[in-house]
Formats: structure tokens, sequence, C-alpha cells
């Protein structure tokens, strides 16, 4: 057990591990609180009677998706405190407008139903707009990841890009996930939307695909080189197989059986967790791109261990709460009700 211990708790191994647990987080947080913005920004598609039903679809999870965020956050503040402090501070303004979008649509969930009737198209109108714009300030935040934090005019413009890139990326998760919690007319409509966003999603992501190489010769230099080329081919094989299933199931839906609504949304969870790999194998080891590796960024080996045995507390309840949500809510949504 001691010679296990000291395997793990070193200054070589413990960052890793936290890194593992920060890319974890985060990825969580994309997939989950994703199809909640991007429900939120397909409310302006809808009708009342559909807004409602949307909403309620989202009701139990949506808040308690963004614990994911604050977990990753928190890791990369206690365990990486040098790159916490150069990667927030490039990144204050779109952080700033992610955090207003945020509390936008945080305020406006409870007063849209609430609300009387001549004051409901504003709330409802501030929950989309508060979902779109945390979305498009995630994105950009990501695009001046990848372009080590560029400030000039064409990398704010790939930036710009990447926002709207990721928010057709959410507007697919919220689309998949509809279909797979409603029925009838509003189902039938997520399809048509899930279609349109899938195209949106995919043009998105093989032109960022294109372009990262070119603006970022490190990333170039870690996938275009044999035999890492070839070992890498199946990430956008993948990638490439798991568009053309949740296109091909979107074709035959709502006419399948409504067992089959469950597709479009593990694949498209499979295509954002494709991407999350890549854009993780191109920047390892490096926490902030081209400058700090995990191993320069991170706290001593003492404070990460205290660290790691509060992770392990904290995280397994997180996860068993999660799960234990999404088992008692599971199935279809029905309308929104304050009584």
């Amino acid at each position: 057990m001691a010679d296990v211990l000291s395997l793990l708790l070193n200054a070589t191994t413990l960052p890793v591990i936290f890194a593992l647990v920060m890319g974890l987080a985060m990825a969580a947080y994309v997939v989950l609180d994703g199809y909640d913005l991007g429900t939120g920004m397909l409310l302006s598609q809808a009708n009342k009677e559909e807004r409602n039903i949307m909403v309620a679809s989202i009701g139990p999870f949506w808040d308690a998706n963004e614990t994911w965020l604050v977990l990753g956050v928190g890791i990369l503040l206690v365990a990486f405190p040098i790159a916490h402090g150069i990667i927030l501070g490039a990144l204050y303004l779109p952080v700033a407008f992610m955090l207003i979008g945020l509390t936008l649509r945080g305020v406006a969930f409870e007063f849209r139903v609430k609300a009387r009737e001549p004051h409901q198209l504003m709330w409802n109108n501030l929950f989309i707009f508060g979902s779109a714009l945390a979305a498009w300030s995630q994105g950009f935040m990501l695009g001046s990841y990848v372009l080590g934090f560029k400030s000039d005019i064409l990398s704010l413009m790939f930036c710009a890009a990447a926002g709207v890139g990721l928010m057709a990326g959410y507007c697919l998760l919220g689309a998949s996930w509809l279909i797979m919690k409603t029925e009838g007319a509003l189902q039938k409509k997520a399809v048509v939307w899930a279609r349109i966003a899938l195209w949106a999603t995919g043009i998105g992501m093989a032109v960022i695909s294109v372009l990262t190489p070119e603006v970022n010769p490190q990333i170039a230099a870690k996938w275009f080189v044999l035999p890492n080329f070839f070992f890498l081919l199946p990430i956008p094989l993948l990638a490439f197989v798991l568009f053309a299933w949740v296109e091909l199931t979107l074709q035959t839906l709502p006419q399948r059986r409504d067992r089959h609504s469950w597709v479009p949304f593990a694949g498209t969870v499979g295509l954002f967790l494709t991407g999350f790999l890549g854009l993780g194998y191109s920047f390892f080891p490096y926490i902030v791109p081209g400058q700090l590796t995990i191993w320069q960024a991170a706290s001593s080996v003492e404070a990460l261990t205290i660290i790691l045995v509060g992770a392990l507390i904290v995280l397994p309840a997180i996860v068993g709460y999660t799960i234990y949500a999404y088992r008692v809510f599971w199935g279809k949504a029905s309308t929104l009700h304050y009584e």
C-alpha cells in the first residue's frame, strides 16, 4: 500500500491526476449544461405551450449541471494556481459575458412562469438571450485558448466564429435532448432543429479542425507526423461515423418507434467527446498553450495530496447525485407548473 501511495502521490503523477479530473469535469459540463443551453436557445423557435414543456424538460437538471463548471474551475484554481491566473486574466471579458448570460437565464427561468402575461415574453427573451450569450462566450474562450490568447483582429474573428460553432453544437445537444424527452408535434420540430444543427456543427468542427493546425504550429506538429498520424486517425474517423449515425437516425425519426429517440443524443455526446479527446491530445502536457505545462503550473505535492483527499469525497458525491437526479426524473417531460 505504501508503495502504491508513493507511486501516486508525487510531483510527476499528481498533476496528471488533477489534469484528468479537471478535463472530465469540463467535458461533463459541456455535455450536460450544453443541452440545457441549447434548449434555451431553441425556445426562440417554439410557441408558448412548447416552451413550457421545453423548460420542464431541463427544470430538474439545469442548475446542478453547472456544478461541473464550478468543479472544473475550482480544480484549476487550487491545483494549478499559476495557470488559473494566466487563463482567467486573459479571458476576463468572455468570462464576464458568460456569467452575465448564466445569471440572466437563471433569473428568467424563475420569473418566466410566475410573471403576468404582459411580462412573460420579456422573461422568455431574456432566457433565450442569456443562453445564447453564455454559449457564444464559451466558444469564444475555446477559440482564444486554442490560439494561445492572441488578440489581433484575425484571432478575434476566429474566436467569434468558434463561439457561433459552439452555439450550433449546443443547439444540436438541446434538440437531441428534446427528441428524447418529448413527443408529438414538439418532437417532430426537434428532429428538424437537430438536422439543421447537426450539419452546422459538422461544418464548424471541420473548419476549426482544418484551421487550428494552421494557426497553431505546435498542434500541427503533434498530429501530422508519422506514425502519430495513423495512431490518431481513428478519432476523426469515429467522429465521421457518429455524424453519419445521427444523421441516418434523424432521417427516420419520429416515424420510428420512440425507443430509438435516445440515439441522436447519445451520438451527439459521442461526437462532442471525440472533439474533446482531440483537443486534450493536442495540448497535453500544456495547461497554458505554449507557456506552462501541468507540472510547471501545479501546486506543491503536499497541497495536491490534501486536495486529492477532498476530491475523493466531493467527486463521488457529485457523480452520485447526478445519476440519482437523472434516474428520478427520467421519462417524457410534461408542462411546467408552479403551485
